[in-house]
């Protein structure tokens, strides 16, 4: 193992190969531990500098952000001019008493913004759990409040030692920025430096309110085509494979857009339109009868539903009892 002077010092590639061998590069944890740790605390800076910095960037002025941290313009000013000297960049013009950022610390700014950010959740976490055993879970909008929601309580009760923070978003996530132990995700098994749990394919079904279906009295899959049909944002091709599957014209059809499955279930429940929607995220609507089944004709889709996580770092408690009480609580609805 090298000495704590050879850690300080800068070195090329090989040179790191030559300090702790080949077999350091094929472990992640010792490498990432050993190497990157002690080499980037020297290019850090002090944390209230860049705190100091990133208000003042923020705000656009330096008694904006003196007020902000309770400091003098003075103390955060000298803040400012420390972490130039140590990066030994000049991260803003200053111009008649105006002060502007360089281009790059513009770019700069957004980046220690996002990592101030990161550094408060992770104490925010750690002060509701002190103990530790915090699940960070990123979940689909309607898939979450649906199906995880109303079934949550079970796990929870299961494990009260672990809490578990929730995500929403449509797009796909990113474990580095975002700070997520796991993902629900749609589509393939192709996520890239990920492992995946399959949780369940998704079946679409043609659903309508009463008088809807009354209106417009569907027999054929083609009827539907003198209905308004909803699409979905995430699936915008549904209804024209929903069509050729079932023996109709599969060309393309016109009709609102919507981002998410509850929309459209809430549009299809005020008489707004047809929506193809997974029968499981609809029990409720369909079993109270708001919404029915304008045809008996499901469609599955090829695309499904998967729990994945990053394939690298050591493993994660609170992480791993969550996919075991999934795979019991899937096994048991199927």
């Amino acid at each position: 193992m090298p000495s704590t002077a050879q850690l300080g010092k800068t070195h090329s590639i090989l040179e790191w190969v030559h300090l702790f061998g080949v077999g350091a590069f094929n472990d992640k944890e010792v490498f990432l531990s050993e190497v990157d740790l002690a080499f980037s605390r020297r290019h850090l800076g002090p944390v209230s500098s860049l705190v100091a910095f990133e208000a003042a960037a923020r705000l656009g002025s330096v008694s904006a952000a003196a007020r902000e941290l309770h400091l003098t313009q003075s103390a955060v000013s000298r803040q400012i001019k420390a972490l130039e000297q140590h990066l030994d960049v000049a991260l803003f013009i200053r111009e008649n008493q105006s002060l502007k950022l360089t281009s790059g610390g513009m770019k700069y700014a957004l980046e220690v913004r996002d990592g101030l950010y990161r550094l408060t959740e992770a104490s925010m976490r750690l002060r509701a759990n002190p103990l530790g055993g915090t699940l960070s879970l990123g979940i689909l909008p309607t898939f979450g409040t649906r199906w995880l929601a109303p079934r949550l309580p079970d796990f929870l009760s299961a494990h009260p030692e672990i809490i578990v923070n929730l995500m929403t978003r449509l797009g796909p996530f990113d474990f580095h920025k975002d700070g997520l132990d796991a993902a629900i995700h749609f589509g393939h098994n192709d996520w890239q430096g990920t492992d995946s749990l399959f949780l369940r394919h998704e079946v679409v079904i043609p659903v309508c309110a009463p008088q809807i279906a009354q209106k417009y009295a569907f027999v054929v899959p083609d009827d539907l085509r003198n209905a308004p049909l909803l699409h979905m944002l995430t699936r915008p091709e549904a209804w024209e494979r929903w069509f050729k599957l079932h023996g109709a014209s599969s060309k393309p059809v016109a009709g609102m857009m919507v981002d998410q499955f509850a929309t459209a279930a809430q549009l299809a429940r005020s008489g707004l339109g047809v929506a193809l929607i997974p029968e499981f995220l609809i029990e409720q609507e369909l079993s109270s009868g708001d919404l029915i089944r304008a045809l008996d004709m499901p469609m599955e889709l090829a695309e499904s539903y998967y729990l994945v996580w990053p394939n690298f770092g050591a493993k994660h408690a609170p992480l791993e009892a969550f996919k075991l009480w999934l795979i019991d609580r899937i096994k048991s609805e199927t």
